[in-house]
């Protein structure tokens, strides 16, 4: 359970060039902004019956990044993307297990990654 609560739960959050989330855990994540814009859970980018990603993501500008962030209690964030796009709200725990996906398929600069070995 301990080991779950720090998989979850942030300790800094910055967002700069991409958006930097240290983790509990150690692990220090790196999210480009144009694939968390990509990754957008809200129902006009998700169909919520299906689950099936409506975004498409030619869609979105290469160059998107957000222009600020809050935090929605203490389980999220929501971002106000440059693309004027504001109704995702990112929990803790989506971010953690974008990273680990694709942290278990390699990572790399176009998905969350981590620098840290």
């Amino acid at each position: 359970m301990a080991t779950d609560l720090a998989r979850r739960k942030p300790k800094d959050i910055v967002y700069e060039h991409d958006l930097t989330v240290e983790w509990r855990d150690g692990v220090i994540a790196h999210y480009p902004f144009f694939a968390l814009r990509a990754a957008c859970p809200c129902a006009g980018c998700v169909d919520e019956l299906t689950g099936t990603r409506t975004l498409k993501e030619e869609n979105i500008p290469k160059d998107v990044t957000v222009r600020t962030a809050e935090y929605v209690g203490n389980y999220a964030l929501q971002f106000f993307w440059s693309d004027n796009h504001n109704t995702g709200i990112y929990s803790f725990r989506y971010l953690r297990e974008l990273y680990d996906l694709a942290n278990a398929r390699g990572g790399g600069p176009e998905g969350p990654h981590s620098l840290k070995s």
